[in-house]
């Protein structure tokens, strides 16, 4: 990948690049997990009599216990334990769904055996969001902070994933990059 290009004009205006063979196979990889685990997540969604008679759709009242899933779906609020569940219930269904149709998009727009690939504005938008989910939940999984060296030594099993970590954060600051010097 050799970062994002942008051209065209107003509704024509299309954001290109290209991706390896390789690096197509680590993306559908990471976007297909975070899927499942969201549809996982979603598994949890109760239906009570309320939910049937009005349609709206509640989704679990706890904070899950997989830390990476916590971080993609994290609390609304703090202050009140009650409220917090209520407001999870109620907009962690509609959470799971964008962040999985972005997941979506990517896999949708993402060349199965790489190469270049071409994205609408509503298109980029789903990428940068599904990117930030990606590496939110890799970054979780790899306890990624401020403190830690940009390599870690090969006997560490963190090591190889830590470059895939700073590669999507290159994918995603490029797209970024170019999407803001269009604005």
């Amino acid at each position: 990948m050799n970062g994002w290009k942008r051209s065209g004009r107003g509704d024509r205006v299309r954001y290109t690049s290209g991706f390896s063979g390789e690096e197509a196979v680590v993306l559908r990889g990471l976007f297909t997990e975070i899927r499942q685990m969201l549809a996982g997540r979603a598994e949890f969604a109760s239906t009570d009599e309320l939910a049937e008679l009005t349609g709206i759709r509640t989704g679990p009242t706890s904070r899950p216990t997989d830390r990476v899933l916590a971080r993609l779906l994290p609390d609304f609020t703090t202050e009140d334990s009650d409220l917090a569940g209520g407001m999870r219930s109620l907009h962690e269904p509609s959470l799971i769904e964008a962040k999985d149709a972005a997941a979506a998009t990517v896999l949708d727009t993402l060349p199965e055996a790489g190469g270049r690939l071409e994205l609408t504005e509503a298109q980029v938008d789903a990428w940068l969001a599904a990117l930030n989910d990606v590496r939110l939940a890799l970054g979780t999984a790899l306890d990624v902070s401020e403190d830690m060296p940009e390599q870690l030594p090969d006997d560490d099993p963190r090591a190889q994933h830590l470059g895939v970590y700073h590669w999507l954060t290159y994918v995603q600051d490029s797209l970024v990059r170019v999407r803001v010097r269009g604005l």
